[in-house]
């Protein structure tokens, strides 16, 4: 097998191997060369070749998403890194472990003019849960006239070393710092960074490793309950008579189906799901927004709760965040091993279990379900709303919201649907999908960078069917990740294409001038057609409702490329076809 011959390399790659990272996603490049030799000639790892950087980092947070392990990227110095930071601070809010290898010069070559050159230290700031920085391998090797600088200033260097007592062993201080660092991408499922100095030359290789790592302890995540804290929010839920569950983003089977039907069978709880929770229940309450957006103040104060408990991810719906910021409820809690956020400005609990867990401890203990009309009140709501879709969807012409109503019919069964952000997810929240359909979509920092990446990235670790909606602007803004090999054949997108930031029409704004047309909406005239010819893709259009129905007949079947289909819709009716939705629906 073939190793670099820099120990430090070698020192990463065999700590990556023990830590089981199997997938490893590489941008090309010269001063990560020790890096992509070690980990390409080890037939343990899986690597991928991705040339953009921004790309390559959505695309293993897709891979970290589905496994929910880590995945590490790999890169050269100089901004090359800076291209993985959309990527990094989604990773970091939505607790997806990746760990970040970039290669770097010896401290003695940055800021002395040097082409790509950073100052690399800690460039992720506090959106990385661990950053190190490893020492440089003290290599011998002869001296040259050319080198004589370069080993006067690693001799004063290393003087300066000792004498601040820092002359650590170097190798044992670089297996420290990478397996704190891979730990702690595992125990806090986020994203770390190791930066890693390498000396020229680059390229050389060996037969047999240098280093033999000293035994590491792997830690693991122990969940610790305290049972007084669990009897003290007993008797507070006891003495509720409205409790409200909300559930942000989640994995797919994260909560026992009994634990489901405990909570769907207790008259005093109203379970709000996202669509990206993947929580299903026919008692539970999905499209949180035709629910809350047609109430006046009689129907919020008698939505308000007592309680609100909530897991999962960050929520979509503003809707439900503008209700909850003013009729607050009594007492937030919020369960989750890593954080709570503040969202609704009256959290007093952060329960540090999984939610799973927590059901598990916490709904046994419940001794009688407190009585309540709260739950069937707010069905007898759920049913006249369902019923006032239905009726609006009979009245509307083609636009992104019945658009919209025949794309979710259409996912295969036993699928999985990634979902761009802004408009896309929106418009899906609107909509009831089946149970068998998992979703996912990058809410941690809800950008539209990196979506098409993520989608890919997700189908290549999951060997479901994988379906990606999404917005123009998102998919345009993104089109560089269709520039990857390893895209399945049945990997397929659907592009909603109404000409530029549909989602700004509805928010306010003066709209229907030129300066909103340029920078707010930023209308375009671009397709997609030329980018699938580009990149192998299968392309299809559809203008109308008749020309989506028949190409939706046969987009899902098997291929020999992925395939895209375009949906053009009309820009000057969505916006008011979304916004009479809500009145109609009231």
């Amino acid at each position: 097998m073939k190793y670099s011959k820099i120990p430090l390399s070698q020192t990463v790659v065999t700590l990556c191997k023990t830590h089981n990272i199997q997938h490893i996603v590489i941008s090309p490049g010269s001063r990560n060369a020790p890096l992509t030799i070690g980990f390409t000639h080890d037939d343990f790892f899986k690597s991928y070749s991705i040339v953009d950087e921004r790309c390559a980092a959505f695309f293993a947070l897709g891979i970290a998403q589905q496994t929910q392990q880590p995945v590490a990227v790999v890169c050269t110095s100089g901004s090359a890194l800076l291209n993985y930071y959309p990527a990094i601070s989604e990773a970091y809010y939505s607790h997806i472990p990746l760990v970040v290898l970039s290669a770097d010069r010896p401290k003695h070559l940055v800021d002395v003019g040097d082409g790509q050159t950073i100052k690399q230290k800690n460039v992720y700031g506090e959106h990385v849960f661990y950053s190190t920085n490893l020492k440089l391998d003290l290599i011998k090797k002869e001296n040259t006239s050319q080198d004589v600088e370069l080993a006067i200033f690693k001799s004063i260097e290393n003087k300066l070393e000792r004498f601040l007592g820092l002359q650590k062993d170097i190798q044992t201080y670089n297996e420290s710092e990478i397996h704190d660092a891979l730990t702690i991408a595992r125990l806090k499922s986020g994203p770390v960074h190791i930066n890693i100095p390498f000396e020229e030359p680059l390229y050389d290789t060996v037969e047999e490793l240098s280093i033999n790592p000293k035994p590491f302890k792997i830690s693991s995540r122990e969940e610790k309950i305290d049972d007084f804290e669990i009897k003290s929010l007993m008797d507070v839920w006891h003495h509720a008579k409205r409790k409200m569950i909300l559930v942000g983003v989640l994995q797919p089977n994260s909560i026992e189906e009994k634990w489901l039907q405990e909570l769907a069978d207790d008259d005093s709880v109203l379970v709000f799901t996202e669509t990206t929770s993947n929580i299903h229940h026919p008692d539970f309450f999905p499209g949180i927004d035709k629910i809350i957006a047609p109430l006046g103040e009689d129907g919020f104060k008698a939505l308000q709760p007592d309680i609100l408990l909530t897991f999962g991810g960050l929520v979509v719906s503003k809707k439900i965040k503008n209700f909850l910021r003013k009729y607050k409820p009594e007492h937030h809690w919020h369960v989750d091993m890593f954080r709570a956020n503040d969202t609704f400005f009256c959290l007093d609990k952060h329960i540090k279990l999984t939610p799973n867990t927590f059901f598990k401890t916490f709904l046994p203990l419940i001794t009688h379900h407190t009585k309540s009309d709260y739950k069937a009140s707010w069905l007898a709501v759920r049913q006249k709303r369902r019923k006032s879709h239905e009726e609006y969807l009979k009245t509307i012409p083609f636009s992104d919201f019945k658009m919209f109503n025949t794309l979710v019919k259409s996912i295969p069964r036993q699928s999985q649907l990634q979902v761009g952000n802004s408009s896309a997810i929106r418009y899906t929240q609107l909509f009831q999908l089946r149970k068998d359909i998992q979703v996912f979509c990058n809410r941690g920092t809800s950008g539209i960078d990196g979506s098409t990446s993520t989608a890919i990235g997700a189908s290549v670790a999951n060997n479901k069917q994988t379906t990606f909606i999404t917005g123009d602007l998102s998919f345009f803004y993104d089109s560089n990740a269709l520039w990857n090999n390893y895209i399945p054949k049945n990997f397929r997108i659907i592009v909603i294409n109404n000409k530029g930031g549909g989602i700004f029409r509805i928010l306010p704004g003066h709209k229907n001038t030129d300066n909103f047309d340029t920078y707010f909406e930023t209308k375009h005239q671009l397709t997609a057609e030329q980018l699938c010819a580009m990149y192998g893709f299968e392309y299809a259009v559809a203008t109308d409702e008749n020309t989506l129905n028949s190409n939706l007949e046969d987009f899902y079947e098997i291929s020999r490329q992925p395939k895209l289909l375009e949906i053009f819709t009309p820009s000057a009716l969505n916006d008011e076809i979304l916004l009479n939705y809500f009145d109609f629906i009231r």
